[in-house]
């Protein structure tokens, strides 16, 4: 069976692919074109269709799986394809499981590590607020990409990016125990689950409405501030100001979700990258340098993907337009997060 990591620059492919993405573009002599991202559970490919028919658009639908016939050329130190003819199939008779990559960790472990790091936080107030959030979106949480592409951009791939992101979260904080640790653990864990709202599901994954004109940042600060509400976060605000010091209690409540938020709001570093602020509490910032780290690191596993050692990748416009060089004594990684055993180690310290 043809699938795309298995690809090479020659190779006369036919076989049936997810269409991840579907673009109509125009030549300079005023003809159409199509570009593609084609899709199975191996990876994404970008392809060329560079003759328009008429029927192209009814076959060319995204989200659909159709039979393609073509040839992998490389284009600028990347592989790419240069589709020939394209046939339309029956969606019913789809087998959705070769069409969707998936997460690199089994399912029921990431849900076990997901249920140990929220266990180990110990301050009573951050586990409740991160717990009830991780709960209204839970089900999302387990099987929604943490992206449309870039980075890990899979099904499952949300919360492996949240796991991996715990897993560097408590070794930091061992190595830097002035760091509140339920802080920044709470905070890799609910930074993203904004994204369960943004992205529209797990096939063909695209912005929704509130995606496009919001964004998981808003919308995940947005959903913490009115779950912290309703679980009485921040009643304080309900005292005259004269009398709040005299309710410690309530004041550290609502200081723990303002402390939440503020790592949801801060967590892509600066305004640049989408932050509306920039972290200004030392848990702030290191969730936002381990969330920085992870995607980048995401990206580079993909962009690796097909380039032998002693080769280029292709130019990465996510990582400032850079190319980058893999060694040529790179060996293939082990699937990478900890295992449970080793998080429970971790944990325990």
């Amino acid at each position: 069976m043809t699938n795309i990591a298995s690809f090479a620059a020659g190779d006369h492919i036919i076989g049936q692919f997810l269409l991840a993405d579907v673009k109509k573009g125009v030549k300079d002599n005023g003809t159409n074109y199509w570009t593609l991202q084609i899709q199975d559970n191996s990876g994404v490919l970008e392809a060329k269709k560079w003759d328009y028919l008429p029927e192209d658009e009814k076959v060319l639908v995204k989200g659909s799986v159709v039979q393609i016939d073509g040839e992998v050329l490389k284009y600028r130190n990347a592989l790419q394809m240069k589709v020939r003819a394209v046939e339309a199939l029956d969606q019913d008779k789809v087998d959705w499981s070769r069409f969707i990559a998936v997460a690199p960790m089994d399912g029921t472990l990431m849900r076990e590590k997901l249920d140990r790091c929220i266990e180990s936080i110990k301050d009573k107030d951050i586990h409740d607020l991160a717990k009830a959030m991780i709960d209204e979106f839970l089900d999302d949480f387990l099987v929604y990409p943490a992206a449309v592409r870039n980075h890990h951009d899979y099904l499952g791939g949300l919360l492996f990016h949240s796991l991996t992101m715990a897993d560097m979260a408590v070794n930091v904080c061992r190595v830097y125990p002035m760091i509140n640790r339920d802080l920044v653990l709470a905070g890799v864990l609910i930074h993203d689950l904004g994204k369960t709202v943004e992205l529209s599901g797990t096939k063909a994954t695209a912005f929704t409405l509130e995606g496009k004109l919001l964004g998981h940042i808003s919308i995940g600060h947005a959903e913490l501030r009115r779950k912290a509400k309703e679980l009485g976060y921040f009643a304080i605000d309900d005292y005259p100001e004269e009398e709040q010091p005299s309710h410690p209690d309530l004041l550290k409540k609502k200081e723990t979700a303002v402390l939440l938020e503020h790592i949801i709001l801060s967590h892509h570093g600066k305004p640049d990258f989408g932050s509306p602020i920039m972290p200004a509490t030392r848990e702030a910032f290191v969730v936002a340098a381990i969330d920085d780290l992870d995607a980048k690191m995401a990206i580079l596993d993909k962009a690796y993907r097909g380039v032998e050692p002693g080769g280029i990748t292709a130019k990465l416009f996510n990582m400032d337009d850079r190319y980058f060089y893999r060694a040529s004594f790179a060996e293939k990684g082990e699937t990478p997060g900890l295992t449970l055993e080793k998080l429970e180690e971790d944990l325990s310290r």
